[in-house]
């Protein structure tokens, strides 16, 4: 319930506003001073209308006749709605402002720009537009904002922000920038992209080094949605100076943009992205959504100590035979290559060869250890041979990790029976002589026989002695 009182000159009228309708209490036409508290939905009154009414009358304000105010009501309500709704449609026809610079709003955001000053030099979405603008503002002003403020800039005909060289950009908050069939970017100059979201059926962000300026770019957030998400300006030399540090790309990033680092950010594909990644970043799987999330590289072996033993195990190790042996490996899709320690892989194999020589000669080997870096190393060639351009952002590698080998001990075997030699028999071998039964016999008679002769030797001697 809402009580209006509508008084102008001599006229005075009091209305409740209802949910259910308007109620018209209380008329007075100065001179005409009748009184009349009927509604114009019937009769009755309530206290609080009857309690409005009295207020009036005390201030000796006499009513009209019940017809004549009747009339009189209808023609002012009209006048009343008349003078209420016609303002409001002449507002609504008339155009919205879509940008803001301090305290003042602008029709347009490229006549917003070039009002932005050095104290205030941010410009402030309002609204939906299209247009397609560029950053050229006043003199002496060589950076702008654009707060999107949860607004859209659409593109009209041409790129949707143009953002000339000796000029920067740098675009906040949350809104849309869409290209349609023009890039949303072009940029010759510096941008730092600190929110959005940039949508494009092309190119969806151009930039261009030439001889006489170069573009250095910073995308620390947002979302990134194109068939090709960064190119070069069809006058370009180079791409320009251009690092993206997070945000969510949609979209693929061709080969040969040698001044593009990739330090953080979700990709949606690996193609072509690991000449980018920046030292010790690799590209780690994102299971939830099928992303790529640019992190810190690091080394994991399965095997940190593995043994050797004669048999299949006991072998010469290349550096990926030792890798797989171990099963050590990165965590992510990168631009980088696992390395063994060459004069530790070489101490090792020299290890390894004595005791396969241990095993030949049929000689004992003591059993030894080895222990052994792996690093992670940045690939610095082109599959051609050549030097990979690639800016990089530090020059040594710091990703490491060992694993211990160990030789197991060697027994001395047994000598084995020597094998005959070709072309010659076997040699019987000899058993130990055993008494045969019939030499034994000839042996005691031979002895039986020589104890007669000398016991009868004996006996013709004694006989003789005895008869001289």
């Amino acid at each position: 319930m809402c009580e209006i009182i509508f008084q102008r000159c001599n006229i005075v009228i009091l209305l409740f506003l209802y949910p259910s309708g308007l109620r018209v209490v209380y008329t007075h036409f100065g001179a005409f001073g009748i009184v009349n508290h009927r509604s114009m939905q019937g009769t009755i009154m309530y206290k609080h209308e009857k309690q409005a009414v009295e207020r009036l009358q005390s201030n000796h304000i006499h009513m009209l006749p019940t017809l004549s105010t009747a009339i009189i009501t209808f023609f002012l309500i009209i006048s009343l709605l008349g003078t209420m709704l016609f303002p409001m449609m002449a507002f609504a026809d008339e155009p919205q402002p879509v940008a803001q610079v301090g305290n003042t709003t602008y029709m347009s955001v490229q006549d917003a720009i070039g009002h932005t000053s050095m104290k205030n030099n941010t410009v402030t979405l309002l609204a939906d537009t299209t247009e397609s603008i560029t950053v050229t503002p006043p003199k002496m002003v060589r950076g702008v904002t654009l707060e999107l403020n949860g607004h859209a800039l659409n593109a009209s005909n041409t790129t949707a922000i143009t953002v000339p060289a000796n000029m920067q950009l740098t675009i906040t908050g949350s809104g849309t920038v869409a290209g349609g069939d023009n890039p949303a970017i072009d940029c010759r100059g510096a941008s730092r992209i600190q929110g959005g979201n940039f949508t494009s059926n092309t190119t969806l962000m151009r930039f261009a080094e030439t001889s006489g300026a170069s573009a250095e770019a910073s995308i620390s957030a947002g979302t990134f949605t194109a068939p090709t998400l960064i190119g070069m300006l069809d006058d370009a030399e180079h791409l320009g100076y251009v690092s993206i540090r997070d945000g969510e790309y949609h979209g693929a990033i061709p080969a040969g943009l040698d001044t593009l680092v990739l330090m953080g950010g979700s990709f949606s594909t690996t193609e072509n992205l690991t000449p980018y990644l920046a030292n010790m970043a690799g590209l780690i799987p994102n299971g939830d959504d099928s992303m790529f999330n640019i992190s810190e590289l690091a080394i994991s072996s399965a095997y940190p100590t593995v043994e050797l033993e004669q048999g299949s195990t006991l072998q010469r190790l290349t550096n990926d035979s030792l890798l797989d042996f171990t099963r050590t490996k990165l965590n992510g899709i990168s631009d980088y290559r696992l390395v063994a320690d060459a004069e530790q892989l070489q101490a090792l194999n020299k290890q390894i060869e004595l005791a396969l020589q241990a095993v030949a000669k049929r000689k004992a080997f003591d059993a030894v250890s080895q222990t052994v870096t792996i690093t992670a190393t940045r690939n610095t060639e082109t599959a051609d041979g050549g030097a990979d351009p690639q800016f990089r952002t530090s020059g040594h590698d710091e990703a490491s990790t060992q694993v211990t080998v160990n030789i197991k001990s060697i027994a001395k075997p047994e000598e084995p029976d020597k094998p005959n030699e070709p072309g010659k028999p076997a040699e019987p071998k000899q058993q130990p002589d055993m008494p045969r039964t019939g030499s034994a016999i000839q042996a005691l008679a031979v002895a039986s026989l020589l104890l007669l002769v000398a016991a009868a030797v004996c006996a013709f001697i004694t006989n003789r002695l005895r008869s001289s």
